[in-house]
């Protein structure tokens, strides 16, 4: 960590045991779990918004859905999506071992083909959490701004892309060419709807945050 993880971490509520040998284990072996500031901006949206649901793209080993079910109220409850086979069975065992309670729902499957069936069933959620394929964000938006309750929170990690989003297009490798594209417009896209307070913060890998206001010209809508 940072010397400021490192200051910042005196000020942070105790993280439960468990969780603290899921982030060690993972980061030794290289798995992607969410950051410590992540985790910050996560705990505070919601104690604040006290949601009743809420939906998670990108479960991984479990982490973060683990982290978050700290976070709400215990008859909260929270979905989470993995297609990823070797993911979505560790995550299936950190859940049997660590979430007695059954508040989380793992679905294995393609993260598109749920969020659509989520829309027909008409399901809301108070947060989301996106934190999947960073090139299909800017294709999840318009379903997940239709699933998100009024006054609900988006939160959308990692925008930064490992920093590469802040370069220019012809500083990106061919490979990312496309997932640099599609960012940008993603943030572009949060920023400029009406429906939507966004704001983009510079923590760990970059974190957007968007409330669900309709405060703009589409005020009329629920």
């Amino acid at each position: 960590m940072t010397r400021t993880e490192v200051f910042l971490d005196k000020y942070r509520p105790y993280m439960p045991d468990y969780l603290s040998e899921l982030e060690m284990g993972a980061r030794e072996h290289n798995i992607p779990v969410i950051g410590r500031g992540t985790g910050d901006i996560i705990r505070y949206i919601c104690r604040t918004v006290n949601p009743e649901n809420v939906l998670e793209i990108g479960t991984a080993i479990g982490f973060s859905a683990l982290f978050i079910r700290e976070c709400i109220p215990e008859n909260a409850h929270i979905t989470t999506i993995e297609k990823i086979e070797s993911r979505y069975e560790q995550a299936e065992i950190n859940f049997k071992n660590y979430d007695k309670k059954g508040q989380i729902t793992l679905i294995k499957e393609d993260a598109l083909d749920t969020i659509e069936r989520l829309l027909e069933e008409k399901k809301k959620y108070g947060v989301i959490f996106l934190d999947a394929a960073k090139g299909q964000y800017i294709t999840f938006f318009p379903i997940l701004a239709e699933l998100l309750e009024r006054e609900g929170v988006l939160i959308t990690d990692n925008v930064f892309h490992g920093g590469t989003v802040m370069n220019s297009r012809f500083a990106v490798t061919q490979r990312d060419r496309t997932i640099h594209t599609r960012l940008r417009e993603y943030l572009q896209t949060i920023t400029e709807d009406e429906r939507f307070e966004s704001v983009i913060l510079p923590i760990d890998d970059g974190i957007a945050i968007s409330r669900k206001t309709y405060r703009g010209k589409n005020s009329e809508k629920a």
